[in-house]
């Protein structure tokens, strides 16, 4: 097996808001630019599937947030609202505007937040994944969004982010993308990146009122048999946002991971014509 990591794209880490963060260009040279967040606790890897899938649909940045994947982080960016703000900087940093964004687990949030303030800078965006109620949050997110500030602090962040994908994952993470993956929670990383989900509790009612007012289409794309954000957390999307499709595919909370062909093709159609339709 090679112990190189796969091709995503040009790979590089660039300067925004005096923080350095990984992205992976790709994709052509036509239509809509489409950015990627990563998902907690991967990392732009998640995506290794996903991205052939998207490779004639537009061009591509696939970016770790601040404070996960390998970006630097921030602790006053740890939270939906603060990294909807990030995402919109990054954007404008480089020239991204009418854009598709895709965004999977803590992105889903945050990608909200970002089109109810700057809907202007969105095409459409692809959601799901992420807690949408502290209500209907399961399993091990339960404990997290509940955990005080330093519950994780003297614990290896890495072995933490690996045990969970290994649990959660329902094929084998090639090693190479496994130790992206536990860089990525390194050391307190886990723990610093864990404040994001325990300011769910403040935020998640607010963008509750806000789901009403947001006017870009949005698809919301989950698994079906998501253990920690059950779809009823999908459902409560597709029933306050005013232009909304909700798709449940066969597999677990890594969805993207789990059915990567198929959540690239739902993507990949979206992207195309879809988002004009609701």
């Amino acid at each position: 097996m090679s112990q190189d990591l796969p091709t995503i794209g040009t790979v590089t880490t660039v300067d925004v808001d005096g923080l350095e963060v990984r992205t992976a260009r790709g994709g052509s040279n036509v239509g809509a630019p489409i950015l990627l967040t990563s998902p907690w606790p991967e990392s732009i890897y998640a995506f290794r599937d996903v991205l052939p899938g998207l490779a004639e649909a537009g061009p591509f940045v696939a970016l770790d947030l601040p404070g996960f994947g390998v970006s630097q982080g921030r602790e006053d960016l740890m939270s939906p609202k603060a990294m909807a703000s990030f995402i919109i900087k990054f954007t404008e940093q480089f020239g991204m505007t009418n854009m598709h964004a895709v965004g999977p687990d803590i992105g889903a949030l945050a990608l909200l937040f970002a089109a109810a303030d700057r809907p202007d800078l969105f095409k459409s965006l692809v959601v799901g994944s992420g807690a949408t109620s502290v209500e209907l949050a399961a399993g091990g997110l339960v404990d997290l969004i509940a955990s005080p500030r330093g519950a994780f602090r003297d614990a290896e962040g890495g072995d933490l982010g690996v045990g969970f994908v290994k649990g959660a994952a329902a094929r084998p993470t090639p090693s190479p993308v496994m130790e992206d993956y536990r860089r990525s929670s390194a050391g307190t990383r886990f723990e610093e990146a864990t404040n994001f989900v325990r300011a769910y509790n403040s935020e998640l009612p607010e963008l509750k009122t806000l789901l009403p007012t947001i006017s870009t289409p949005v698809l919301v794309l989950a698994g079906r048999r998501d253990a920690v954000v059950p779809p009823a957390n999908g459902q409560l999307l597709k029933d306050l946002l005013p232009h909304s499709k909700y798709v449940l595919l066969e597999g677990g909370h890594l969805i993207w991971e789990d059915a990567a062909d198929e959540y690239a093709s739902e993507i990949f159609d979206w992207v195309a014509h879809g988002h004009r339709d609701v």
